[in-house]
């Protein structure tokens, strides 16, 4: 028996949505300083060339993410549906499938990464200055790359079948490690105390200790009484539609991964003309969007299993009603978010790094990434509806548009008719194109919605 059926079926909309979204927004906040934090101690070095090393490093380091959302958003839309069915053993065999598999393509995804150091940093846009900093960091991030991606994966799986506060505790769990860790192994000392002064290395080791931590936490959580999850090879299994289930959602969800980091790429390859400072402003206002990003990409996410498991029990009313209130609380949120940002952006860029050609460029940046930020959470909240029913072809074309078709041709023509201003603004007009067209999406699939009956 499914531990949290209520919160799918009888719990009403608004307690419902609170009690799986908030878990998993305080989960994307903390997802915020977990990447925040290296970025905030490797400014403390006072080497502006360190910190664009992280940054130019992050979009790589992403990629791994993008192979864990392979099997966490694929494996979590798939779960809540067959949740939603009360097929019980085949959530065992989605849970299964997913921690080997991930296990397999982290492994893959280290051995690549190693192999092919020079050139991938060659690629990404590092300069003379940055090559050595970033080649260190990224090492020790491909060394712990299947810790990456069973990381991700677990995140998403146990938010699946509706545990969004166990998601939310081993996050926390493994943020809280690397906070910790991070001062003692990126500084030359900290209050007083002697540290090991690694450097940006020190910071890639201690992201990867703090997924290992998470694990442990998620895989507790999973050998406790009442959780339909597992971790027992018996239950793998490729045949039957659970490869085609898991990827049919998780490809087209990991490709906004991949597609960010090949943006990021793209952007700091343009910016890297204009000089490090271009490049490390950029990486700071990116950083200091995340919490904007991540908080509406939290409530999207936070529905997904709710949106997911009433699909599948063929109740399209609730399932509507959901998603209507999410994109109402997700634009309030981005509202004031917004608000905020514009009020103290200096304060926000400041925290990151004292060097004052940095910081201006870091303001004019982050404030022109906030101009689509108080609609875009109505952007995650229908793409994650739309990974949640299964619908393959729209969330595809959602994960595309943002980073992919529409920001990377605006990126190359803004720049080459404005420069970096016209880097600077290609984000934000990429992501209200993408708006409009998940809107436009949402409102054809409710044309079809109104002619089913719950």
């Amino acid at each position: 028996m499914l531990k949290n059926i209520d919160v799918f079926e009888k719990d009403p909309i608004p307690k419902a949505v609170f009690k799986l979204a908030l878990p998993t927004v305080l989960s994307m906040i903390v997802a915020v300083f977990y990447n925040m934090v290296d970025t905030f101690f490797v400014g403390r070095t006072g080497d502006p060339n360190q910190v664009a090393a992280v940054s130019v490093a992050t979009p790589v380091f992403l990629f791994f993410m993008a192979a864990g959302n392979i099997f966490g958003m694929g494996g979590s839309s798939f779960l809540s549906r067959a949740l939603g069915e009360k097929q019980y053993d085949k959530a065992k065999k989605i849970s299964s499938f997913c921690l080997y598999a991930g296990f397999a393509t982290g492994v893959i995804g280290a051995i690549l990464m190693l192999t092919f150091m020079a050139q991938i940093l060659n690629a990404v846009g590092t300069s003379e200055n940055t090559f050595g900093f970033a080649k260190s960091y990224l090492s020790w991030i491909a060394y712990g790359g299947p810790a990456i991606v069973i990381s991700t994966a677990f995140t998403n799986l146990i938010r699946g079948e509706g545990a969004a506060q166990s998601s939310m505790k081993g996050m926390m769990a493994g943020t809280v490690a690397n906070i910790i860790l991070d001062p003692i192994f990126i500084l030359d000392s900290f209050l007083g105390i002697p540290c090991l002064g690694l450097g940006v290395a020190g910071a890639a080791i201690a992201t990867v200790i703090g997924n290992l931590v998470s694990i442990l936490f998620y895989f507790i959580h999973v050998c406790k009484p009442g959780s339909v999850l597992t971790l027992s090879p018996k239950y793998f299994a490729i045949r039957n539609g659970i490869l085609k289930g898991v990827l049919l959602i998780g490809l087209p969800a990991s490709i906004t991964n991949i597609l960010m980091s090949l943006s990021n790429i793209l952007m700091n390859t343009f910016l890297v003309t204009y000089g490090d400072v271009a490049v490390a402003g950029m990486g700071i206002a990116m950083k200091a969007n995340m919490l904007v990003v991540f908080v509406q990409m939290g409530l999207g996410a936070g529905i997904q299993p709710l949106v997911g498991y009433n699909f599948g029990a063929r109740n399209f009313r609730r399932m509507k009603d959901t998603i209507k209130f999410a994109v109402l609380c997700n634009t309030i949120a981005g509202l004031i978010l917004t608000a905020v940002y514009f009020v103290f952006t200096r304060q926000i860029v400041s925290v990151f790094i004292g060097d004052e050609a940095v910081i201006e460029m870091g303001m004019k940046m982050l404030r022109a990434l906030m101009y689509s930020s108080s609609f875009l959470g109505i952007l995650f909240v229908l793409n994650f509806s739309f990974q949640a029913m299964g619908k393959a072809k729209e969330s595809l074309a959602l994960a595309i548009s943002r980073q992919g078709f529409v920001f990377v041709p605006c990126t190359i023509i803004m720049n080459k008719l404005i420069g970096l201003e016209g880097l600077i603004l290609s984000q934000p007009i990429a992501d209200i194109v993408s708006i409009f067209i998940a809107l436009t999406m949402f409102m054809f699939m409710n044309r079809e919605f109104k002619e089913m009956k719950n």
